[in-house]
């Protein structure tokens, strides 16, 4: 991470990024599987290949869908507008859990592509720090890297520990990377957040640093 955006193009910009990954994206991918999780792709986040082979994608400012028999791409401007141009169906279909996010079908979607570019960097970076520590605790039963459309964030789980990375929130309004034991300890010390522990894309600007954090935390909780 080099050049970091003003945090007046990023909040908008990780807000529409963040209904459009769970009313279009996780959508798409609960329809065809009953599952909502999604992983980091080049550009930014995307469904693993659904049944009919096909991907819906975040794409820096765009939302695209490949299919075997083509490609669709429109930009993100609406969820209905840019779900009927990529032709699939918008609004999360939840049940007993609510999406972290409201449908508003014709709210505006703005999106800075160099926030966008930012925040694929950051869950790329995420991505290449948390395989790394997953394939360090094998015996821990880790998770493998995934995004939960909910909260936006990717993360695993290894024994009863939480780590991940998150692209902000309306507590941490800039990207973060955190470690959140099950048993979370007293808020002293390492400890500075109500879930756990924390570190900013200010400070963690490479997969090395990520996973230098990771083992501190590790360490101070006896792992």
């Amino acid at each position: 991470m080099t050049t970091l955006p003003a945090s007046d193009h990023l909040v908008p910009t990780r807000r529409s990024l963040h209904r459009a990954a769970e009313h279009l994206l996780a959508a798409a991918r609960k329809r065809a599987t009953g599952d909502i999780s999604l992983v980091p792709a080049p550009g930014g986040v995307a469904t693993p290949p659904l049944g009919d082979g096909s991907v819906v994608a975040i794409e820096g400012a765009d939302v695209v869908v490949r299919r075997p028999e083509g490609v669709r791409r429109a930009a993100l401007t609406t969820l209905a507008e840019t779900a009927a141009a990529v032709g699939i169906e918008p609004g999360f279909p939840w049940t007993k859990h609510r999406p972290g996010t409201e449908y508003e079908p014709d709210a505006a979607l703005p999106v800075d592509p160099a926030a966008a570019a930012a925040l694929a960097a950051w869950f790329a970076l995420g991505e290449d720090a948390l395989t790394t520590l997953v394939a360090e605790v094998p015996a821990e039963e880790p998770s493998a890297p995934q995004i939960f459309p909910e909260h936006f964030d990717l993360g695993v789980t290894a024994g009863a520990v939480n780590y991940g990375f998150s692209p902000g929130d309306d507590a941490i309004v800039t990207p973060y990377v955190y470690v959140g034991p099950h048993d979370v300890p007293s808020r002293t010390g390492f400890w500075n957040a109500p879930f756990g522990a924390y570190r900013t894309w200010q400070e963690v600007t490479t997969p090395q640093a990520a996973l230098d954090f990771f083992h501190d935390a590790r360490s101070v909780l006896g792992l």
